[in-house]
């Protein structure tokens, strides 16, 4: 039976803070485990899973591999530490870190699950039912550019309809492939085959989220080459049509395949500055998009958490200038790094358009004894932030992933937690399986805060 650990936090606002927020109250933290998994990399604890949970109705979803490298998918009624899990007849590469599994629920139940990919064939199931765990045989979505898929992301829209994004080709030199999922045909089709091109001679890395308002936003770092010393620049485009047709921040249409010299720039960052791929994007309440990443700016040794972000029309940039220790992004495959890349999230909560966007910015850095740590963004344009932890646990090579669809329907963050090791270069550790965990933090805002 799943362990359900509780404590008391009065976290969420630092105390200098806590002046500015009315209502500043105690928070509940706790932690359920699930089972033990597959910890010898990090593929089940990489930030790119879209998504590692996810809930529909009353029901939340996992997926992870076990120490044999097998897929396992659970389900647990929300506000329980009671998991059903069930063992599937598939496996996968688990010794490449990039070969995750994503899953999703549509507007109807049904669960997907893409798993397994580092520039191969697709791998793609779907559930025989609504809310059922047994899944049909492995299927083609459209049949076309399959061959050579890396990095699936299911994202929910509004209508219950789903967008599948995948990379079509190789580092530096790959296309963002989109199709949709149509709930009332059960169909896909396809969107874009080539939205964001390299033209041959660079590929986007990119980081998508589909807001309240169901504008999907992406943004992408471009590497020349398959070493990720090569990344650079951050672009952004938007969809306020499913992902059929995409636009600039302002509202200028682009003319596809978005390309190097099209493409609009929410920042200009240099190769060679530490700036890492596949991070993670939010929206607020005005629908003004957030993009968390890391990099090292001139003149400086140290890589720093930065989150890009729109006011008024004009992208600004909050650099969160907490950490001491230089380390350098050069070579292939997954690196052992020292901190983790981070997810951003923007309060959903009713009410929080009224005042300034509070968010959260989740990471692990081995600064702090590698353990789940969250920045606390009070207020991006006046710079108010202050950074704490959520346990005292290593969780050694962890990044963050977590249920996009609980917070924004709930403003409840559930994160999938496992002690994982990473070897550099694709490596592989040997060592036990460790437990997979959800740990459960509702924030609370109980008022905006007041302008100055």
């Amino acid at each position: 039976m799943p362990r359900l650990t509780r404590t008391f936090l009065c976290l969420i606002w630092p105390l200098p803070l806590c002046a500015l927020v009315a209502g500043c109250a105690s928070e509940l933290l706790s932690t359920v485990d699930v089972a033990e998994g597959w910890a010898n990399n990090s593929v089940n604890a990489v930030a790119f899973r879209k998504n590692s949970l996810v809930t529909h109705g009353d029901t939340q979803y996992i997926a992870f591999y076990d120490q044999q490298r097998r897929v396992v998918l659970g389900k647990r009624a929300l506000g329980t530490g009671s998991w059903q899990l069930q063992l599937m007849p598939y496996s996968g590469n688990a010794a490449d870190a990039h070969n995750s599994i994503s899953i999703m629920v549509d507007g109807a139940g049904f669960l997907h699950m893409a798993w397994d990919h580092h520039n191969g064939a697709l791998r793609y199931v779907r559930a025989l039912a609504p809310g059922a765990l047994a899944l049909g045989a492995p299927m083609p979505m459209t049949g076309a550019d399959e061959t050579a898929v890396s990095y699936p992301e299911f994202h929910r829209l509004p209508d219950g309809d789903l967008l599948f994004c995948y990379r079509n080709g190789a580092s530096g030199r790959g296309d963002l492939v989109i199709n949709r999922y149509d709930v009332a045909s059960g169909a896909w089709t396809r969107l874009h085959s080539d939205l964001v091109s390299g033209e041959g001679q660079r590929n986007a890395y990119w980081q998508s989220v589909v807001d309240r308002h169901g504008t999907v936003h992406l943004s992408w770092v471009w590497r020349e080459s398959p070493d990720v010393a090569s990344n650079h620049d951050m672009a952004y485009a938007r969809s306020r049509d499913g992902g059929r047709t995409w636009e600039r921040s302002n509202g200028q249409p682009y003319r596809l395949p978005i390309t190097a010299a099209s493409a609009e720039y929410a920042a200009r960052i240099a190769q060679n500055s530490e700036l890492i791929n596949q991070t993670s994007m939010a929206a607020d309440s005005q629908g003004n998009p957030y993009i968390a990443s890391y990099w090292r700016q001139a003149g400086s040794l140290v890589p720093q958490y930065q989150v890009l972000y729109q006011r008024g029309g004009a992208w600004q940039r909050l650099a969160l200038d907490f950490r001491s220790t230089p380390f350098s992004l050069s070579g292939q495959g997954t690196k052992a790094i020292p901190i983790a890349r981070p997810q951003i999230l923007i309060d959903p909560l009713p009410g929080a358009g009224a005042g300034r966007p509070a968010g959260l910015l989740v990471f692990r850095d081995q600064e702090r004894g590698s353990k789940v740590s969250v920045v606390t963004i009070a207020d991006f344009d006046a710079g108010r932030w202050a950074v704490r932890d959520l346990g005292q646990a290593s969780v050694g090579a962890w990044e963050p992933s977590f249920d996009t669809e609980l917070w924004r329907r709930d403003g409840e963050l559930d994160l999938f937690v496992q002690d994982v090791r990473q070897a550099d270069a694709e490596g592989s550790a040997d060592g036990a399986p460790s437990m997979v965990r959800v740990l459960q933090w509702k924030p609370r805002r109980a008022a905006p805060l007041r302008k100055d």
